[in-house]
């Protein structure tokens, strides 16, 4: 779309060389940028622009072989192009959100384009994707439940630039729930950061993780339970108890407020769903949770195996250990390991696998654990039974939230015999460049 010549916002302080180029963004890359070459060929990856338009952009820092750079000023615009519904998405603002200035249908087809490109350069595999619309989410905004505020030598409260540890204060943070909103953190002034809030849309609890008892003078009055962080990121509960009531597949979780849960309301739900579309599981089945979190996904399995079945869920944190198993209480044929996955695995001690279901952090999953899962009869596990054997395992749920490392770890799957066979992809984190997926893999 031609446009007359349109400013992003106010331009970035200089840093790096600060040169302004003129580009044209032709593609999409990992993390929120955009690709062009500069006149000499070099590859500049920019900031708040969008593929096909043409810019001027001041370079942020650079080397011999890439750069990377901030779009200052708008020369041709893309008909993707949307006003972006938070002040401070510009250059030199926060850095929390990549995609502000893209519609949200613009926003899933670029997310859509990574994860093809990430299957294509890092797994070698071509396939078309679809990131899906979380259900309810109309506009993108008010999802976030858990936000890390930073605080700024003023002990106002904000957000950080882009790579950069400088507090924007942002006020209330369009993508923050409207539950998070109403603590105010960025309304106060601390002694110390950072400051995190976590809520449950579901039962409306709230709770404020500060690093030391005395730093929230007067917000506990306000909140369901305020934590606070001691040494090693051990938390100990000042205000309440310590742990929320989530809701999801139907039933409620009890999650501390330090533990990971899902940060979109709505992506618990999908996700579940979407890993027993994946794993089919039926009554019998021995299945396998790794990083099982507070055990959703071992508590919806569990219901599906029943009582003659098996899950095994293992997790590294105590905190999510301790709330799986009370949330897997009623289901004793579920249980829950505490500890190195790897390391667990082999240690063994239950029937073969069928199934299998990993949510790794962001880092993936390393290729040790891959290992152990299998080749199990490696691994030191008991003798499977009779007819079972290498392939017992027929189908794994892989659950990422980041597409290089899923890519990654695909291609170490299919150096034992893997494939992948299906793969969703959710926009569980709009106005940013983060995707939520899930792959079924199954041996050749």
């Amino acid at each position: 779309m031609e446009s007359t010549t349109s400013s992003t916002g106010p331009a970035a302080p200089p840093s790096g060389s600060g040169e302004v180029l003129e580009l044209t963004a032709t593609g999409v890359a990992h993390g929120g940028w955009c690709v062009a070459r500069d006149a000499g060929g070099r590859v500049v990856f920019v900031r708040h622009t969008l593929p096909g338009e043409r810019v001027r952009a001041r370079v942020t820092d650079a080397t011999a072989s890439f750069a990377r750079a901030d779009a200052i000023e708008v020369l041709q615009a893309s008909p993707d192009r949307v006003a972006p519904r938070c002040p401070h998405a510009h250059p030199g603002g926060c850095g929390g959100c990549d995609w502000q200035h893209a519609s949200l249908a613009a926003q899933r087809r670029l997310k859509a384009e990574v994860i093809s490109g990430q299957l294509r350069r890092i797994a070698g595999l071509d396939r078309e994707v679809t990131v899906e619309p979380v259900p309810g989410d109309e506009d993108g905004l008010g999802w976030r439940t858990r936000v890390r505020f930073s605080v700024g030598p003023d002990g106002s409260a904000g957000l950080l630039a882009h790579r950069s540890h400088e507090v924007i204060g942002v006020g209330d943070c369009p993508i923050a729930h409207p539950l998070v909103q109403a603590v105010g953190v960025t309304r106060r002034r601390w002694a110390a950061g950072p400051v995190e809030v976590v809520v449950s849309p579901s039962s409306g609890e709230r709770a404020v993780i500060i690093p030391e008892p005395g730093t929230g003078t007067g917000i506990d009055a306000e909140v369901d339970t305020v934590l606070a962080a001691g040494r090693g990121g051990r938390l100990t509960t000042v205000t309440g108890r310590g742990a929320l009531r989530q809701r999801a597949a139907g039933r409620s979780w009890r999650v501390s407020a330090g533990a990971f849960w899902q940060v979109h309301p709505g992506v618990a739900d999908i996700l579940t769903e979407a890993v027993l579309d994946t794993l089919r599981p039926q009554p019998g089945d021995v299945v396998l949770d790794l990083f099982c979190g507070a055990g959703l996904f071992a508590g919806a399995l569990a219901g599906q195996v029943g009582p003659q079945g098996a899950v095994i869920a293992v997790d590294a944190d105590t905190a999510a250990v301790r709330d799986a198993r009370r949330n897997l209480r009623a289901t004793p044929w579920a249980r829950v390991y505490a500890g190195d996955v790897a390391r667990v695995l082999a240690r063994g001690g239950w029937r073969q696998p069928g199934l299998a279901v990993l949510d790794p952090p962001r880092t993936g999953v390393s290729r040790r654990v891959i290992e152990r899962l299998l080749t199990p009869h490696v691994a030191g596990q008991r003798r499977p039974g009779r007819g079972s054997g290498r392939r017992a395992l027929r189908r794994v749920a892989y659950v990422s939230c980041d597409p290089a490392t899923l890519a990654r770890d695909i291609a170490v799957f299919a150096e034992f015999g893997w494939q992948l066979d299906a793969l969703r992809a959710f926009d569980a984190f709009p106005m940013t460049h983060h995707v939520e997926c899930v792959a079924a893999l199954t041996p050749r």
